[in-house]
């Protein structure tokens, strides 16, 4: 098996079981395009192993690891990994809580670049990485005999599969081409889900348990869900009994799917497009019970943190100016370059510059269907707070 090696000054730097490496780091002759897509060892300088991973010398991040120790990456090894995988999350669905959820997400299950998420009866896969693109056939001849879904949807129109090397491409890989959505339970919620035109592979899976949390504080209150996308968060609101709710979104085609999600409910929601931080500017004088921001990443690397740590200031600040008194802001940021501190010293920026006391009520993370790996901080992208507001 070919063999890479790391360049000491990175071995040295390297967080503790930190399954990816970066083109820049690796010592020596990259190997030539031969391999790529294959499994490769990669050691530090002074011999010692740091695992067995798919590498592509096309791509910046060129070996992602798929094992601690040596292993050849077999059928049996994938199929090892898929049930380990599917286990794991055999609670959410089995114990009717989860009509939606992520059966397996990348790195943090050992299968770097393949996500598969579940809508009922559907199956939608992705292949992010040449290395498990390779497999797809595998993977869903396995799913077929595991689970046993109606259909297997392939979303492959990341662009980040291009810097892969790869195409971009939908497909259906078992049953009927149509049709493209189909009505989905959230929570008791029924949520239109297109997997050709919605959001990842058809809705956004990581925020549906905080729905229920920030909805528990709805009750008579008015409610404003910025960032709004589908109307999750505004929906639980509405049906929890809130005195009235707003959802602002700047994607107009979101905001349909949005209304047609509340007439499928029989709830009422007010629909506003507009940039959210236009709508806040143009509405000073009005109050709200409850502010719900759910931004999508401002700090897409590094190079951006400093701005969007100004940006979630800013949002944060105009929310708290724009609740009552003891009114609740639920507060997310999805930029894993955004830790826990940095975020509660945005806040506590914000709060100091609008002259308002806040009391943190919980603290929220992604689900368990997307965990996180111990050293390896790309993992946890999800945080934030659930705040009570006083003036």
């Amino acid at each position: 098996m070919i063999t890479i090696r790391i360049k000491p000054r990175d071995a040295r730097k390297r967080p503790l079981r930190h399954p990816w490496v970066f083109e820049g780091e690796l010592a020596g002759n990259i190997p030539n395009g031969g391999v790529d897509g294959e499994v490769v060892l990669c050691r530090d300088q002074r011999g010692h192993l740091l695992g067995s991973g798919f590498f592509n010398s096309k791509s910046k991040l060129i070996w992602r690891r798929c094992a601690p120790g040596k292993v050849e990456f077999t059928r049996d090894t994938l199929k090892a990994r898929l049930l380990q995988a599917f286990k794991l999350r055999q609670g959410f669905h089995m114990s009717g809580r989860r009509q939606v959820l992520r059966l397996v997400w990348s790195d943090s299950d050992h299968l770097p670049g393949l996500i598969i998420d579940r809508y009922g009866s559907w199956l939608v896969i992705q292949t992010l990485t040449l290395g498990i693109d390779r497999w797809l056939n595998d993977i869903v001849e396995i799913c077929k005999a595991e689970l046993k879904p109606d259909r297997i949807l392939c979303r492959n129109d990341a662009p980040v599969r291009e810097k892969e090397g790869l195409s971009r491409e939908m497909d259906v890989l078992l049953g009927n081409a149509e049709p493209s959505g189909q009505w989905v339970d959230v929570y008791g919620i029924r949520m239109w889900m297109d997997w050709k035109a919605g959001h990842k592979t058809g809705l956004y899976l990581d925020q549906v348990e905080q729905y229920g949390k920030v909805a528990a504080w709805a009750e008579g209150r008015r409610v404003l869900d910025t960032f709004s996308n589908e109307g999750g968060f505004g929906l639980a609101c509405a049906r929890a009994g809130a005195a009235a709710v707003t959802c602002v979104d700047s994607s107009g085609t979101a905001l349909q799917v949005a209304a047609k999600n509340a007439a499928e409910n029989g709830l009422s929601v007010n629909i506003e497009e507009a940039n959210v931080f236009d709508y806040f500017s143009a509405s000073r004088s009005a109050a709200w019970d409850l502010i719900i921001l759910d931004p999508p990443p401002f700090a897409p690397n590094k190079r951006s943190l400093i701005g969007a740590l100004r940006g979630y200031k800013e949002l944060n600040l105009r929310a708290f100016q724009s609740l009552t008194d003891g009114g609740i802001l639920a507060t997310y940021t999805c930029s894993h370059h955004v830790g826990h501190e940095m975020l509660l010293q945005v806040l506590l920026d914000a709060a100091m510059d609008a002259g308002v006391e806040v009391r943190i009520l919980e603290s929220c993370f992604q689900p368990a269907d997307h965990p996180v790996i111990l050293g390896f901080p790309e993992s946890e992208y999800l945080r934030g707070y659930l705040l009570e507001v006083r003036k």
